[in-house]
């Protein structure tokens, strides 16, 4: 299963290269060897990379014995996701109906297939999501690597698509002990399609930078020589050779070619010659072959340029010539040393551009509105029409906007967003100011993009008047604001659309109205609750709503947030939970991740963690299928948090690491903050307080004081992990900046962050009784309210502390016998520890031992 044909260019003689040779096989061993590996190669066009990788990958060379796959990216292409993913496995013929390889794509493995054909899908998985996709695209790989170490090399990299590296990433970041090895080759001093995607893979891998030169002074004698072996040439033609040429291959190949042709020696007179011709011998031998020939061989040449490999009868089309004319132009075309000897592909990049340099601009878009036409008609998908369009000054014909968003509809359906991005970003180029454009970018850019995003949807706002359409836009608009740490602004916006929203439809809306109203409250109640200065403004509109059946999806939304905010002010334990299992299970609709997350906080606070789990476990499921990152990294911190209150260390741990690496993975900026603490409030209960505060070093969210919910988890890990860490006063410090933060905000629920109960524990340790009590009594009033035996729990474990002697021993009692029956097993460990110490301080050794 070795694709080596596609490496196989022009024959260039390998010369002066023995070095990298070198380094390529020493790396290949080493993937060989199950140590992954990353190598790029970087040098000017015509410097002779693809010879380079030709015969690194050729039989006997470097990687003799590994499955090989060679794919070479094409700036017409470059703007289709995955497209260099399908140079790679392309030749594999996977995705043939009939095929003896298709068995590669069984069990995960089938998850590629979006990305390997762009009109397939898959069925298993959400429109638009991206990780299924990357990895079954792993999986495949892994699967070639069950059999033989792999290499992948990947040609002309600087015009690969951007998800293709997205995928070289995922696959490195994962290859821990598997036999890989990653090549890549790409032009200096090009310009980037993939932008900040290929600068991404090289920095976060330790990769192999090899620079391939040009050729020195010797280098050039040498091939001077392959080429005149009948005559030892003079040094003033090597001097002339090399300075005209500077060092390049590919100049130097056409240059000699010219001169041995036509008779030249390698003399003083083939010196003079050489200085005559100049530089640039591509573009002028290009231009000098094609000045010879009929108007018909240099339209084929222009169409070969234009459309890549094709089929003769659409070079033909394009061309304006006969099909029997163009095969017989481009042999025409072979014999000069333009085309591949063994495809109909032009022989370099530098040959397409010198073919396309006598094309005035005028002509040359006309030429690709004909091509984008051309393969149109001929049944092409859209991606590969609009790959004509990208390259168009201005697309703005209505048949090519048509193009554009079904080709963005196309990348999207396959998890390609980047792509997606890139043909909405046309449409606006080309057509007047609509906001639903810029809705469907913002969409597709609210992943990867969010700043981009908001800004869409700001312009989107301002180009509509309806009202609907700006609460459904202000909705999107404050999630979004979420995502960036940017909640009151959020909040701003949705409120001034939804007071818009009710005074047009005033008491008695339409169903459909309805639905928007309570989307829109529930939204506002979401994003209005991160940040302490816009929670009481939700509180006071919370107060004002009644609770709604929860028959519909925004219904159910706005019931998991009522629970959360009931939750907060810490009355009715059993109403928050009313509240939230209404959101969670009644019929007619599914819940969605804004539903489940706030409805499982709820029920966790509760003590109701085998629920709030479930929940969790259908987040993570549905943001696995839909490739939601975010999602699943919330989900997997809240579920590290449920896991801790009940004692399970272990699994809080993995849980945390895991949203850790997911987002090391993504570009999240500094807004991430639940992974840290999580992990930090584990590695503390696990013994490594110094590891745990290492973890909070990371974080670099500005302004975490203003949040209302991860600033005081925040403040409770550090100070935990300032206690073991040998510091109680630093500890307490921090305990009762908590505290006081939380009476500010209003959240009174005594389980949510129980600093009361770290500072009474640590206080009754340095025998400072009086201020233990009082701490415990902060927290016992609000413990009664709530009532669930956690906190009533918690409540008596803090009093016993506090008090020392008999009294303090019965609260010690009544605070294992209520944490038993909670969630908390880690606190109930602790309450038999106290216990124990405390009868064998009045006497009773044998019942502490029990």
């Amino acid at each position: 299963m070795t694709n080596r044909a596609r490496a196989a260019g022009p024959s260039h003689p390998l010369i002066g290269r023995e070095a990298h040779l070198g380094k390529l096989a020493a790396k290949a061993a080493a993937a060989c060897a199950g140590q992954p590996q990353l190598i790029v190669l970087d040098g000017p066009a015509g410097v002779g990379k693809t010879s380079l990788l030709r015969a690194a990958l050729d039989d006997g060379g470097p990687c003799d014995g590994m499955t090989v796959l060679y794919g070479a990216c094409r700036a017409i292409d470059s703007g289709s996701g995955y497209s260099g993913v399908r140079a790679l496995f392309g030749p594999l013929n996977l995705t043939a109906r009939r095929g003896r390889a298709s068995s590669l794509l069984a069990g995960n493995a089938r998850h590629a297939l979006p990305a390997l054909a762009p009109d397939r899908v898959d069925g298993d998985t959400a429109p638009g999501a991206t990780y299924p996709a990357l990895n079954g695209l792993y999986w495949l790989a892994a699967g070639l690597m069950a059999d033989r170490p792999l290499a992948l090399a990947l040609d002309d990299v600087h015009w690969c698509d951007e998800r293709s590296l997205r995928w070289l990433d995922f696959l490195l970041r994962r290859a821990d002990g598997m036999p890989l090895l990653v090549v890549l080759a790409r032009r200096t001093a090009s310009e980037r399609t993939a932008g900040p995607a290929l600068a991404d893979l090289v920095a976060h891998h330790r990769s192999l930078a090899l620079h391939v030169p040009a050729l020195s002074a010797r280098d050039v004698e040498t091939l001077v020589r392959q080429t005149f072996p009948e005559a030892p040439p003079q040094p003033s033609f090597v001097g002339a050779l090399t300075a005209v040429t500077g060092g390049s291959p590919l100049e130097l190949q056409r240059i000699l070619h010219k001169l041995r042709t036509t008779g030249v020696s390698p003399d003083d007179a083939g010196a003079r010659r050489v200085t005559e011709l100049g530089g640039r011998a591509v573009a002028a031998s290009v231009r000098e072959a094609l000045e010879g020939q009929p108007a018909g061989v240099r339209e084929v040449a222009r169409a070969l340029a234009v459309l890549g490999p094709e089929r003769p009868e659409h070079l033909a089309a394009l061309a304006g010539v006969s099909v029997v004319q163009a095969e017989e132009a481009v042999d025409v075309l072979r014999r000069s040393a333009l085309v591949q000897p063994d495809r109909m592909e032009l022989a370099h990049d530098l040959v397409r551009a010198a073919v396309l340099s006598r094309v005035g601009s005028a002509a040359l878009a006309d030429l690709r509105t004909r091509a984008a036409q051309l393969l149109s008609d001929v049944g092409r998908s859209p991606e590969q029409i609009a790959g004509q369009l990208l390259l168009l000054p201005r697309a703005d014909r209505p048949w090519m906007t048509a193009v554009l968003l079904d080709a963005a509809a196309q990348a999207e359906q396959r998890g390609a967003p980047e792509a997606a991005a890139r043909y909405l970003e046309r449409v606006m180029e080309a057509g007047p100011g609509t906001p639903e454009i810029r809705m469907r970018l913002a969409g597709v850019l609210s992943e990867t993009d969010p700043a981009r995003s908001l800004t869409l949807l700001h312009e989107a706002l301002a180009l509509t008047g309806d009202v609907r359409t700006r609460a459904t836009i202000a909705v999107r608009f404050a999630l979004t604001c979420l995502r960036v740490q940017r909640s009151p602004e959020g909040a701003r916006v949705l409120t001034e659309a939804l007071d818009a929203l009710h005074a047009a439809l005033g008491t008695a809306p339409e169903p459909a109205d309805r639905e928007l109203l309570t989307l829109a409250e529930a939204t506002l109640l979401i994003v209005g609750a991160d940040e302490k200065s816009t929670l009481p403004a939700v509180r006071e509109r919370a107060a004002l709503l009644s609770p709604p059946p929860g028959d519909t999806f925004a219904q159910r939304q706005q019931l998991a947030m009522l629970a959360v905010l009931t939750a907060t002010d810490g009355r009715s334990a059993a109403e928050s939970v009313r509240q939230a299992r209404r959101a969670l299970r009644s019929p007619g609709a599914e819940p969605g991740a804004w539903s489940l997350l706030p409805a499982s906080l709820a029920l966790s606070l509760a003590d109701e963690t085998g629920e709030a789990l479930d929940a969790l476990e259908t987040v993570l499921r549905d943001s696995r299928r839909t490739a939601a990152v975010w999602t699943y990294v919330l989900a997997l911190s809240t579920r590290a948090f449920v896991h801790l209150d009940q004692g399970g260390v272990p699994q809080a741990l993995a849980d945390a690491q895991s949203a850790l690496d997911l987002l090391g993975e993504g570009n999240w900026g500094e807004g991430a903050v639940l992974p840290q603490i999580a992990c930090a409030l584990a590695l503390t209960e696990h013994g490594e307080p110094g590891r745990a505060e290492e973890v909070l070093g990371t974080i670099k969210r500005p302004r975490i004081e203003a949040f209302a919910w991860e600033y005081h988890w925040y403040l409770m890990a550090r100070a935990r992990a300032r206690y073991e860490c040998g510091d109680p006063e630093s500890a307490l410090e921090l305990l009762r900046t908590c505290g006081d933060s939380l009476d500010r905000t209003g959240l009174v629920n005594p389980v949510l962050a129980p600093w009361w109960l770290d500072a009474a524990c640590l206080l009754a340790e340095s025998g400072r009784f009086d201020e233990a009590r009082a701490v415990a009594g902060h927290g016992a009033g609000p413990a009664e309210r709530w009532g669930t035996p956690r906190a009533l729990g918690y409540a008596a474990l803090a009093r016993g502390v506090a008090t020392p002697g008999p009294e303090g021993t019965a609260a010690l009692r009544e605070a294992v016998r209520r944490l038993a029956a909670s969630p908390a097993r880690a606190e109930h460990a602790r309450s038999l520890l106290l216990l124990g110490r405390a009868l064998q301080a009045d006497g009773a050794p044998g019942e502490a031992r029990r």
